[in-house]
């Protein structure tokens, strides 16, 4: 991040496909819909719409799975993050929040398929916690060095 600019650059995890936001998400979204937990293998699925237009592929391209007959999810085929979501044909593609390297810079403003949301869920952003260097014992650290493409091109 510069300055007060968020990045608008993302990718996989392994960085065989990069992209790169010619303008900010237009909206910024969450779904608890349980098709998009199976997507992302998680509680909910964090999307930043764009126009398709907006998006352009710097490296590689996503592999795509048709999940539904109306919406398809794009994936690095090389390392399985999931990368984006859209239905053809509506002009837009919404790229996983995760995906973006600053992704904390794009808060959500709705949230959808609520009647997937757990009931637990007000709870968990509330659990107490521990920063991942405080479980791992020092000696321990140097395997833990994350392979993963770093925040940026």
């Amino acid at each position: 991040m510069t300055g007060t600019t968020p990045s608008l650059t993302g990718g996989c995890q392994c960085g065989a496909v990069r992209y790169r936001l010619l303008k900010p998400p237009r909206k910024v979204s969450v779904c608890f819909c349980r098709m998009c937990q199976k997507a992302v293998g998680n509680y909910f699925g964090a999307f930043a719409s764009s126009r398709i237009a907006d998006v352009v592929w710097t490296r590689g391209r996503p592999s795509v799975f048709y999940s539904s007959e109306v919406a398809e999810r794009g994936f690095c085929r090389d390392c399985g993050t999931p990368l984006s979501f859209s239905y053809p044909g509506m002009g837009t593609l919404s790229l996983a929040v995760g995906s973006l390297d600053d992704a904390s810079a794009f808060p959500p403003s709705h949230a959808y398929g609520i009647e997937g949301r757990a009931p637990w869920f007000d709870e968990f952003c509330r659990l107490e916690g521990t920063r991942t260097e405080d479980d791992i014992p020092a000696d321990e650290l140097p395997a833990y060095r994350s392979r993963q493409h770093p925040d940026h091109d």
